[in-house]
C-alpha cells in the first residue's frame, strides 16, 4: 500500500448531508451542474471558487473543507499549482482533492496521481456514476476514472 493510500484509508467516512465541498471551477455551467448533482445527493454546503489563485486563502475562511473538486485548467493558477499550496497548508494538507478535467486521458490521470491528487474525474461527468464517485471520496477512498 502506498503512502497516499494509507493516509486516505484512515479517514472517517463523511455522509453527503454533513459534507463541506469546495468546487474550484471557472466555467459557470460546469459549476452549476456539479452543484446540482451534489445537492441531489444531499450535500448542503457547497462553496465555489473560480480559479486556483488564492484557493488556500479562500478555503481558510471556511469552517471546514472535506472535499475539493478541482478543475485543472484554471485562470491565474492551474489546479496543479493550487494543489501544491493546499498540500503546504497545515490545515488543508490532508483534505481530499480530486482533479476534474475535460483534458481526460490516461496520461493526464497519471500526472494528477503523481502530483498528489486523491482522484481524477474526466468531463463530461457521468450523472449516473457521480454520486458513487463522490461517496467514495467522502469515505477517504481514491477514485481514478477518466472515461
Amino acid at each position: 500500500m502506498s503512502d497516499a493510500q494509507s493516509s486516505t484509508s484512515q479517514r472517517t467516512p463523511i455522509e453527503p448531508s454533513e459534507a463541506h465541498v469546495l468546487v474550484v471551477e471557472d466555467n459557470v455551467p460546469n459549476f452549476v451542474l456539479i452543484a446540482r448533482m451534489l445537492a441531489f445527493m444531499g450535500v448542503q454546503r457547497c462553496e465555489w471558487k473560480t480559479s486556483g489563485w488564492q484557493v488556500v486563502q479562500f478555503a481558510d475562511t471556511l469552517p471546514r473543507v472535506d472535499l475539493i473538486l478541482m478543475d485543472i485548467r484554471l485562470p491565474y493558477e492551474d489546479g496543479y499549482q493550487a494543489l501544491v499550496k493546499l498540500r503546504a497548508n497545515p490545515r488543508l494538507k490532508d483534505t481530499m482533492v480530486c482533479a476534474v478535467t475535460a483534458e481526460a486521458s490516461e496520461e493526464q490521470m497519471r500526472r494528477a496521481r503523481k502530483a498528489g491528487f486523491n482522484g481524477f474525474l474526466g468531463k463530461p461527468l457521468d450523472p449516473d456514476r457521480f454520486p458513487g464517485q463522490i461517496r467514495h471520496l467522502l469515505n477517504g477512498e481514491e477514485v481514478w476514472e477518466w472515461k
